[in-house]
């Protein structure tokens, strides 16, 4: 997956893993609104850490549910406010498993530190999205309580109170996974990071080649490019070297015979007919003679 392939400034209005994602989301809050309790939706698909082993899928499920309007209003809110870009960026496939990636670290950070209660909601992967954003896009405006806020600071500000919820220094609701949220940052950072390692490690790769193993030396890598370029200068000193032989070497002089050209045959015989001309007088020319004249009077005159 490539972290940056566009900067295109302005996303489509929806793309097609964020339309996936919200309406997966809407149509699990509908059915917990309408059709099923609440509280049968949330121990189904919510995950607590006594049921893992008896319901492993709730590791995945969980990002679907939420628990009220607001919770779930502001999730999918961030997710088509920052994903669109994001994914526009990658591509839907790369996207979706980053999101459920970043999930996946919202759920282990739960699990490590926190451990009580249900864990509902995408706010996890969500938050790695926006860290997504801040770091491609990081000055970019967002109006936060109708105030303009630079994205960078933005999530810098989130995090950093999440963690003081999380340690109780700021007080905050019970029933917020703060720590799951944290659990999303971290585990973005760590897959860009690791996607940009990737990446510079790849083009190292394209561009060193190994040479043959020399005895008593290490192994060593080379660009790829110079033996290229040196098998280039070496077919261009062969051709200048090649022309410069054939340049310094002896000519056998070449005998030329005397050729009369059909123009200087045809000045000598106007001369002899301009001669005839002022001896006979015009009327003592043939035809040929005549011929001739306008020929060569003709010439002249075109010039």
């Amino acid at each position: 997956m490539a972290f940056t392939v566009t900067d295109d400034l302005e996303p489509p209005r929806m793309t097609a893993a964020v339309r996936w994602l919200i309406a997966m989301n809407v149509v699990v809050y509908f059915l917990q609104m309408t059709m099923i309790d609440r509280a049968d939706i949330q121990a189904g698909l919510g995950f607590h850490v006594r049921d893992l082993t008896e319901q492993p899928w709730t590791v995945l499920t969980y990002m679907f549910v939420h628990g009220d309007f607001l919770h779930i209003f502001f999730n999918m809110y961030a997710l088509w406010l920052f994903g669109r870009r994001v994914e526009y960026a990658w591509n839907p496939r790369s996207f979706a498993l980053y999101y459920v990636w970043c999930g996946l670290g919202a759920w282990l950070m739960h699990l490590m530190i926190t451990r009580d209660g249900v864990l509902i909601g995408a706010s996890g992967a969500v938050y790695g999205v926006m860290l997504a954003y801040a770091m491609r896009w990081p000055d970019d405006e967002v109006l936060f309580f109708l105030v303009p806020v630079k994205v960078r600071w933005l999530v810098a500000g989130l995090a950093v109170l999440d963690l003081a919820r999380g340690l109780g220094v700021v007080g905050g609701a019970s029933n917020v996974a703060y720590f799951a949220h944290l659990g999303g940052f971290a585990f973005g950072w760590l897959y860009l990071r690791w996607i940009s390692a990737g990446v510079s490690l790849e083009r190292l790769r394209e561009r060193m080649s190994p040479l043959p193993d020399v005895p008593d030396e290490p192994p060593r890598a080379v660009p790829r490019s110079r033996p290229r370029d040196s098998e280039r200068r070496d077919g261009i000193d062969e051709v200048i070297a090649r022309s410069n032989k054939a340049l310094a070497a002896p000519r056998r002089p070449v005998a030329s015979t005397p050729v009369a050209s059909p123009r200087d045959a045809k000045v000598e015989a106007l001369d002899r007919v301009l001669d005839k001309i002022s001896e006979k007088g015009l009327s003592s020319l043939t035809s040929e003679e005549r011929k001739l004249l306008e020929e060569m009077s003709k010439r002249l005159k075109d010039r």
